[in-house]
């Protein structure tokens, strides 16, 4: 059986931004999330999700 599912992760941040904006979009644009298989669960494919703020 295959589904997709949303991992909700919470993250704490310290920036130098003037906006937390830019933080989240330096985040967006370079972070990398690993989620592992486990011995019943094959992970397919990850993705962090593009997150548009209004300014």
């Amino acid at each position: 059986m295959e589904d997709t599912i949303f991992l909700l992760v919470k993250v704490k941040i310290k920036h130098e931004h003037v906006k937390v904006h830019n933080a989240i979009a330096e985040l967006n644009e370079k972070s990398r999330c690993t989620i592992r298989d486990t011995e019943k669960v094959k992970v397919m494919e990850t993705q962090i999700m593009d997150y548009k703020l209004k300014k």
